[in-house]
């Protein structure tokens, strides 16, 4: 970890100014850190708006960008209105960052800022990402991945450097709740948000509320299955959930893991 770290500031000293694309996740988070502590004020934070993240999200990101001390900008994308993205096809996420890719890269000639970077990490680039394609067209550096960098380690050194961000669960858009071809509307996102925010508050650490029209499909870690089988906590559930206007409340026994939207891709490769 050390060799990849020393790797990292070279990496970042060489690009001599960055705009990094800051989420408040984290490896936005240690991404900017070591971009801070390395550009000094040649570095600036840039936060999408947009109704396809939890809205408390741009607040922590606010927050945190202003406790390192690092210029911050907010971009306001408008995925909802790309019919590309609103389709919802398997390359969903292309659409997505090719947009506020774009818009990052204006604001960065903007700032006078050589490179836009992105917080991909090595685990990311393993796995489907279609998103990956719109960074390579536009030239986007993924510093963390390139060194290879992994989630665990990127937690380990960020909870070295007394940075807030972790152990925070892995977040992904709210568009990663609906099925490929269901199309992604404001109040869908809305009603997703909402539902998985109840589900946050009982304590449940990584969950995911999956829609599926009328149905609500919940997935918590494993060892969280046992909160939702209490009788008073299930039925809080059901009494919520159908208040947004789901008829039908599922829980996945598999449990939660990352993509499991991606399971009906491989399930029609077979």
């Amino acid at each position: 970890m050390d060799r990849k770290l020393k790797r990292l500031e070279e990496s970042l000293k060489e690009m001599r100014s960055a705009l990094v694309a800051f989420s408040g996740g984290v490896d936005s988070t240690f991404l900017l850190k070591v971009a801070s502590d390395v550009l000094k004020d040649r570095v600036m934070a840039a936060t999408s708006s947009s109704p396809i993240h939890f809205s408390y999200e741009l607040r922590e990101a606010k927050e945190l960008a202003r406790r390192l001390g690092v210029r911050h900008i907010i971009s306001h994308s408008r995925e909802c209105g790309n019919e590309d993205f609103v389709k919802n096809t398997i390359n969903r996420c292309y659409f997505c960052k090719k947009r506020l890719f774009k818009e990052l890269k204006k604001i960065a000639r903007e700032n006078s800022l050589k490179f836009v970077i992105d917080g991909s990490n090595y685990n990311d680039f393993q796995s489907f990402r279609p998103g990956k394609k719109a960074l390579e067209e536009l030239g986007i550096r993924s510093p963390l991945a390139k060194v290879g960098l992994k989630k665990e380690e990127i937690r380990k050194i960020s909870k070295e450097l007394g940075l807030p961000t972790w152990n925070r669960p892995s977040q992904t858009c709210l568009a990663t709740r609906i099925p490929y071809g269901e199309r992604i509307t404001r109040k869908r996102l809305e009603r997703i948000e909402k539902g998985e925010e109840f589900l946050k508050s009982l304590g449940l650490k990584e969950v995911r509320l999956r829609e599926y029209g009328d149905m609500a499909r919940i997935e918590v870690n494993p060892k969280e299955i046992r909160i939702l089988a209490k009788k008073d906590i299930r039925k809080k559930v059901i009494n919520r959930l159908k208040r947004l206007g789901y008829i039908y409340i599922t829980l996945d026994l598999e449990g939660y893991r990352s993509g499991s939207m991606d399971e009906i891709l491989k399930a029609g490769s077979r």
